[in-house]
């Protein structure tokens, strides 16, 4: 078990990370600036969380701390995440006048962000309270439904992003899961393994987006 999720883990930083740095090398324009921004900020993020999980396999010490912090970083970077995707998606369809929308993005991410900082949280103990664990998340999950209606909205102007909405959808479909019931029955942590995948297909969606601006030139 260790093996296998720790080679999974290390996959999907070097994965995510790489991609970032790719299209932030290759590609030209804000979108591409954007959609590398966001691969970046969503490995480097995890980064502070799956790497000493990993290293908790394998050394004789103490990780709780250092698992505590690396969640809370992840909680804000994921959020980050969100709003780099929001503008992303304000980019490719060339949206404009979307100034309500983006005052709600923005308030549900301070919102997020804030909770995630209170003390009430307890990261450096083994486990957060459940009722704010729940309390952090609501804010976050009403940011992706945001994502998912929009994206879903002009899932056919685009082949590329036409998936996106579906990716974002079954992503919070296996979290929420792990943060309602994790304490309870251990084993849905395992969700988080199919939640990272849909990550990386919207990693794979900026790529492709990506090979599809390059051959129009």
């Amino acid at each position: 078990m260790k093996y296998g999720e720790s080679f999974f883990d290390i996959l999907y930083l070097l994965l995510a990370i790489g991609t970032g740095l790719y299209l932030l090398c290759k590609g030209r324009g804000k979108l591409h600036r954007l959609m590398g921004a966001a691969a970046l900020v969503l490995g480097c993020g995890d980064a502070f969380h799956l790497v000493p999980r990993v290293l908790n396999y394998f050394v004789d010490k103490d990780f709780t701390a250092a698992l505590g912090i690396g969640k809370l970083v992840t909680s804000v970077t994921m959020t980050v995440f969100y709003i780099l995707l929001y503008y992303i998606l304000l980019k490719n369809y060339d949206i404009q006048n979307h100034k309500a929308v983006t005052a709600v993005v923005w308030g549900l991410s301070v919102i997020r962000t804030a909770l995630c900082l209170f003390p009430q949280n307890q990261w450096l103990t083994d486990s957060s309270p459940f009722l704010w664990g729940v309390l952090r998340n609501i804010p976050f999950v009403i940011l992706g439904a945001l994502m998912v209606y929009l994206f879903f909205k002009h899932r056919k102007e685009d082949t590329a992003f036409r998936n996106l909405w579906l990716y974002v959808t079954l992503s919070f479909g296996f979290y929420i899961p792990v943060v309602v019931g994790a304490e309870v029955v251990p084993m849905l942590g395992m969700l988080m393994l199919p939640k990272t995948i849909c990550y990386l297909l919207m990693l794979f969606a900026f790529i492709k987006k990506n090979k599809t601006v390059q051959n129009e030139k």
